[in-house]
């Protein structure tokens, strides 16, 4: 690798700015700030909610569905 013409990497501190989780990581950047983290993202917590989908079924019979 050639000494000139790269980036200065080094470790960096990465903050979410909507929990105030910090860690650590290498970038080229010295700070890093986030609006989700793991610690904080619905995904990852496991509340996750499938609001959208609700309904859907409901809608579909009501509009195209066969009266009984």
């Amino acid at each position: 690798m050639k000494k000139t013409g790269h980036p200065q990497y080094h470790r960096c501190k990465v903050t979410c700015v909507t929990c105030g989780n910090t860690f650590e990581t290498g970038s080229t950047l010295k700070e890093i700030r986030v609006d989700t983290c793991s610690n904080c993202h619905p995904f990852y917590t496991g509340k996750q909610r499938f609001t959208q989908s609700d309904g859907r079924v409901d809608r579909f019979l009501k509009k195209y569905g066969k009266k009984q």
